[in-house]
């Protein structure tokens, strides 16, 4: 099923499977933003990360000393979720959590994606609530694609990031096969804040970024249409393609937690940089992409 919102700027689409965004269409002259997928370099679109973020050691984690397995980025992402609202400006997804879902993540939730437009912006809310009786321990990020060049017009290293607090970023150093490292290393920028595009900056997958600043923009050097995404209550953002390829996209993934450490099968109770959440409580994070 899918559900759709506009106003005057923007035409949105998403899907109910994973609540996972098909389109951003800016409506003056139709650009789409939005990467369509192709089986040739990733297939997806724009996750929704839930109850994890990243890849476990081996496909697996423990918790109060039980074994449990789950895919690469949690299962939300591929579950079925229920439109709740649907209007003018607002699309809400829900998924519960089932017997299917407490077979690997031992939490009863309720989890929600909502995504609201006003003016030029669309809002992300990344929501869950603790239905259980224990601390549910979890991690919510994105991972939204966008078509570089913008319009099918110049070339991928025509375009570069800008973040939007010059300092120093720093990359937490992945092994070969994508798992996280204790070793944080600084990012080379230009002025500070700025990173040029280049197809080789994954051919080791994903850089993951912390002390990142709240924002990027995502932006050709010679002008036309940019895309801007507010972050400012996740701590890591993923930059990515499909590593050793020449894909025409980037994801930029703003994440509360990083995938699991090389060699390592995670207690969940110590997984790095998890959030946790009381009986009967709620979260919510919310992330901004504005068009321009």
């Amino acid at each position: 099923m899918f559900a759709s919102m506009e106003n005057d700027v923007l035409r949105v689409r998403a899907s109910s499977v994973g609540a996972e965004l098909q389109s951003i269409v800016l409506k003056k002259d139709g650009t789409e933003f939005l990467w369509q997928g192709d089986p040739q370099y990733w297939k997806g679109r724009a996750y929704n990360l839930f109850p994890i973020c990243g890849r476990l050691w081996e496909g697996k984690y423990t918790y109060a000393g039980k074994t449990y397995e789950m895919n690469l980025h949690g299962f939300a992402r591929k579950a079925e979720m229920t439109v709740t609202e649907n209007t003018a400006d607002t699309l809400v997804f829900r998924l519960e959590s089932s017997e299917a879902t407490l077979a690997q993540y031992p939490f009863p939730f309720v989890f929600t994606v909502s995504y609201r437009i006003a003016g030029s912006s669309l809002r992300i809310t990344l929501g869950a609530e603790n239905r259980g009786d224990k601390p549910m321990i979890f991690a919510v990020g994105g991972h939204p694609g966008f078509n570089v060049p913008f319009g099918g017009k110049g070339s991928f290293t025509d375009y570069e990031l800008e973040f939007d607090k010059p300092g120093h970023v720093k990359a937490v150093a992945l092994s070969s096969d994508c798992y996280t490292t204790e070793h944080i290393v600084m990012l080379p920028l230009l002025d500070g804040k700025i990173m040029p595009l280049r197809h080789e900056l994954f051919d080791n997958d994903a850089l993951v970024l912390t002390d990142m600043g709240p924002g990027v923009t995502l932006r050709a050097r010679t002008g036309g249409h940019s895309l801007h995404m507010a972050f400012p209550d996740m701590k890591y953002l993923g930059v990515w393609h499909a590593p050793k390829t020449e894909a025409p996209y980037v994801c930029l993934e703003p994440w509360t937690s990083v995938p699991a450490n090389y060699g390592r099968v995670d207690a969940l109770e110590e997984k790095r940089d998890m959030l946790t959440l009381q009986p009967g409580a709620k979260y919510e994070n919310t992330y901004t992409i504005t068009v321009k």
